[in-house]
């Protein structure tokens, strides 16, 4: 009877806190390389900028200062550090590139240049990659936060300083559905 109650004993009191820290352990792990897959498409993002930019700069003379905000918004975007900073210097890039795509629609032998368009063609396709990074990101994010909030892990979560990680929020004018204008 002394040696059920002491294996029973041992499974409570060491080996139960283990697999519950070892478990918050993989999540904690798992948000990490969610992060970095984001950060591997914003890398992506980033380097086709300067070739775009360089691509159009001929056509868009007159354009210059919504060229240097692109630029500028992708240095504040490389500099940004951890989700919350890195999602304000991103939808700030976001928006100087929607303005910047506004105008390349102004000048058609641009968007007939066909190495404008196959970066313009990438760029969609990294921004496409970079929403599902997002979304796979914060399903992440709410799994392990939601691990270190429940009971009995918040035990452990709290013994081992397990913290909450931020979501990477979209900012609020990426929510916002584009207002189109068709008065003549």
């Amino acid at each position: 009877m002394s040696i059920v109650i002491g294996v029973l004993a041992f499974l409570i009191f060491i080996a139960w806190p283990i697999m519950i820290y070892n478990r918050l352990v993989s999540k904690r792990l798992r948000v990490d390389n969610a992060w970095r897959q984001i950060d591997v498409q914003l890398k992506r993002r980033h380097d086709l900028i300067p070739n775009l930019v360089e691509a159009t700069k001929g056509y868009m003379q007159y354009e210059r200062e919504t060229l240097e905000r692109v630029m500028e918004a992708r240095s504040r975007a490389i500099a940004a550090r951890g989700p919350e900073e890195a999602a304000q210097a991103e939808g700030e890039l976001t928006r100087f590139l929607r303005q910047f795509f506004a105008l390349v629609e102004n000048y058609p032998e641009l968007k007939a240049n066909e190495n404008v368009a196959r970066l313009m063609e990438e760029l969609t396709h990294t921004e496409n990659n970079i929403a599902f990074a997002r979304q796979f990101y914060n399903d992440m994010v709410m799994d392990y936060n939601t691990s270190i909030q429940i009971f009995p892990n918040s035990i452990i979560a709290s013994l081992f300083n397990f913290q909450p990680r931020p979501f990477f929020q979209v900012p609020e004018e990426e929510t916002q559905p584009p207002s189109v204008d068709l008065r003549i």
